[in-house]
């Protein structure tokens, strides 16, 4: 925090373990809105996470550092606050707030703290945004058109709207006229669903309208070309895309990756999981939560695999523990969340926390410590219907395992043809840590646990 002039500069904060910038997906507050202790003043997106940022002072904002889509530095100004002024204007109701004004916050947001001791005061409820002025539209708008007034009032201009970088910029892309909305969020404020319902009402009223004109249609289409008019869509490498992206290369340029592969029966295992969870069906396992044990099993004869290479201190490094870390595939892209110490988990205990942390990563809602710090991956790609796959290794880890799918097949056993549950095993590897010896023993370990889980118990 700095001070300039009285006013309070808020700088964006460390939001986790080696995260250097964010980029701002949403303000939440406008220039001249009033804030309150711990009101959450923008959105940003780093490359672990979308997170929330609340402002640690109270008072009137004068300046709001970046737009929507600009990457901000950590301890760059985000937002500054000047105290609040009774006589310029102050908002009845905000007076009762002037006691939090001059206190700081006591919260302390994943990854970071604001800078000073709480003033121990209760939160008081957050205080209506104050709506930034647009021009009212000159006729009556064609959507969602606000109420006629009642019989007996005096006519009302239309609310004035509030409408944030985001929403302006999805109206402007689609030429969409924000006056002519009726905006359903506190106060008249224009939402991003207010404008998506607006764009998905447009074909229904041009099909109502009887005299409109039926466009030419388009011309003979050729093989190979894209259509008439089509414009190339360009994704910002931004967030969390450009940090997959820069994950990925360091991983190729620096480690020399191996993959071998196997098939498996893997219809012992599926047996194992219906008998488990028919013994305890309020605790059920998945077969992840099962194919995990079986690393855990593996890594504990092969440590080699549990580890990373210093190219710096020129060293490999085994680790002790076994933190696992699952690809998970979320809305905003792939993440790898942790799971630390997993060695240490029962196979009920290791299926909850399996559970609870791949539907926090697509729910967007685990701190960046837990997308971080991992020592193996187990990659489950046959949730998207593929039986193999040559995945690239979370760098700096070692070693990363993928399953296919599980699909009949013909087998054969005990000399006799017969229809199984199949799947395919790989090993993605650093070829700088282990030789194809270390790697293929514990592929087959892993792979003999799979058809005769038995082994399992034979390997604690």
């Amino acid at each position: 925090m700095t001070t300039v002039d009285g006013a309070q500069v808020f700088l964006l904060p460390d939001l986790g373990e080696g995260l250097t910038e964010a980029e701002i997906v949403e303000w939440r507050v406008a220039v001249g809105d009033t804030v309150t202790v711990d009101q959450t003043v923008v959105e940003v997106e780093t490359a672990k996470a979308v997170v929330d940022v609340p402002c640690p002072y109270a008072g009137r904002v004068v300046a709001l550092h970046g737009a929507a889509g600009e990457v901000r530095p950590v301890g760059q100004p985000l937002i500054t606050i000047a105290p609040a002024d009774a006589d310029a204007g102050e908002p009845a109701g905000h007076a009762t707030y002037r006691e939090e004004e001059r206190a700081g916050s006591g919260n302390v947001l994943i990854g970071y703290g604001t800078g000073h001791g709480g003033s121990g005061r209760r939160r008081r409820p957050r205080l209506a945004v104050a709506p930034e002025p647009v021009t009212a539209p000159a006729a009556p708008p064609p959507v969602a058109a606000s109420a006629a007034p009642a019989p007996g009032t005096a006519s009302v201009a239309p609310a004035p709207l509030v409408i944030s970088p985001i929403v302006r910029r999805l109206a402007r892309e689609h030429g969409l006229d924000l006056a002519a909305l009726r905006g359903t969020g506190p106060g008249g404020v224009v939402r991003r669903a207010d404008v998506e319902a607006a764009l998905a009402a447009t074909p229904a009223r041009l099909a109502a309208v009887p005299d409109h004109p039926e466009p030419a249609g388009p011309p003979a289409a050729h093989v190979g070309l894209a259509p008439a008019g089509a414009g190339d869509v360009v994704v910002p490498l931004t967030g969390i895309r450009k940090a997959i992206a820069d994950k990925l290369s360091r991983s190729r340029r620096e480690i020399p990756e191996v993959t071998i592969w196997v098939d498996v029966d893997a219809t012992a295992l599926l047996e194992t999981r219906a008998a488990i969870n028919a013994a305890t069906p309020d605790a059920p396992v998945s077969i992840l939560a099962l194919l995990a044990r079986i690393c855990l099993s593996g890594l504990r004869r092969y440590p080699q695999l549990n580890a990373r290479v210093d190219t710096e201190g020129q060293r490999i490094v085994q680790s002790a523990a076994v933190h696992l870390g699952i690809a998970a595939q979320t809305d905003r892209g792939l993440v790898v969340p942790v799971v630390r110490d997993a060695q240490r988990l029962t196979t009920g205990e290791l299926a909850a926390e399996l559970a609870a942390t791949t539907t926090a990563a697509r729910a967007g809602t685990l701190p960046p410590a837990r997308l971080t710090g991992g020592t193996f991956t187990l990659n489950n790609y046959g949730v998207f219907g593929v039986d193999g796959s040559t995945p690239i290794i979370n760098h700096p880890e070692a070693a990363l395992l993928g399953v296919g799918r599980i699909v009949d097949k013909p087998w054969v056993v005990d000399g006799q043809l017969a229809v199984r549950k199949v799947t395919q095993l790989s090993l993605t590897f650093d070829h700088r840590v282990c030789d194809g010896g270390v790697a293929g023993g514990f592929l087959r370990h892993v792979a003999d646990c799979v058809e005769r889980p038995a082994l399992l118990i034979a390997a604690v």
